[in-house]
């Protein structure tokens, strides 16, 4: 029989000391299903997201200019989101291109109190399911999103730091593209080493554990203006470890940081876990 110690509350209130420790589940929250989580996984090997060069001619640089003028040849509109649901409050504030400010790039929806409430209150509401999820299924939603920020979006998120942010093309490679990448990818394996820092020694009888648990309540990310990869990581990592997150952009970075936002929803990040609250910071 082991004794647990170092371990919290509702974990030993479950496994029960004396009993059987029943197998670590997966729960989905949309349909209910419980899944039983039968392996301990490896990671893929986590490396640097190689840049590239843009040469004149080259079909990289191509591609690039050919999302910065899609990009470019309309105003976008960019809503707050909040329980995945898009508001719309009535305050509209622009993001001009800082090298042509007669080009209004995007228009965005400002949060004022009754939304920044809201958001807050969600992101309460998600925290208990978002934290439950194994650090497995976490790791896969942010190395998922890594890849489509490296290939789907890579010129994408590039042409928004670049009209949004005054970037050229390398400080847009290695911000919003290659360092973003790597935030993403390193704050992964990162993960898997905290986690993996447990006590060395135990005496008889005795399974000493460490938990590595979320915040109370909610992180408020307040991303700046120069770096879109801060942004994406701000968000990320404290997601990532089972946090959830307001995201605050820069009104000057509003565009590149919402097609961030826009990726790791696509990677699989729930509703709730993640609001997008453009607004005063205060």
């Amino acid at each position: 029989m082991f004794r647990l110690t170092h371990t919290s509350a509702a974990v030993a209130a479950r496994v029960g000391l004396g009993a059987r420790s029943p197998t670590p589940e997966r729960s989905y929250s949309d349909s209910g299903i419980r899944v039983p989580q039968l392996a301990t996984f490896r990671l893929p090997e986590i490396k640097n997201e190689p840049t590239r060069d843009y040469v004149p001619g080259s079909a990289e640089q191509e591609q690039l200019m050919a999302a910065v003028e899609e990009l470019g040849s309309k105003t976008h509109h960019i809503p707050l989101v909040i329980n995945g649901k898009e508001v719309r409050t009535g305050d509209v504030q622009k993001q001009l291109n800082p090298g042509n400010k007669a080009q209004v790039l995007c228009t965005y929806e400002n949060a004022g109190p009754k939304e920044v409430d809201a958001a807050i209150e969600g992101a309460l509401a998600a925290k208990s399911k978002w934290e439950a999820m194994p650090i497995y299924d976490r790791q896969a939603i942010f190395l998922r999103a890594a890849d489509l920020l490296a290939t789907k979006y890579r010129y994408k998120i590039m042409a928004a730091s670049m009209l949004g942010q005054g970037k050229n093309i390398w400080q847009a490679e290695i911000d919003a593209a290659t360092e973003a990448v790597d935030f993403l990818r390193f704050n992964v394996k990162y993960s898997a080493e905290i986690y993996a820092q447990q006590p060395q020694l135990n005496a008889p009888g005795i399974w000493n554990r460490v938990e590595y648990r979320p915040l109370e309540g909610f992180v408020y990310a307040v991303s700046p203006f120069n770096f879109t990869a801060i942004g994406v990581n701000l968000a990320a990592a404290p997601a990532l470890m089972g946090n959830t997150v307001l995201w605050k952009p820069s009104n000057s970075a509003v565009l590149s940081n919402y097609v961030a936002y826009d990726i790791m929803r696509e990677a699989g990040v729930p509703d709730g876990v993640m609001q997008f609250v453009p607004g005063d910071a205060a």
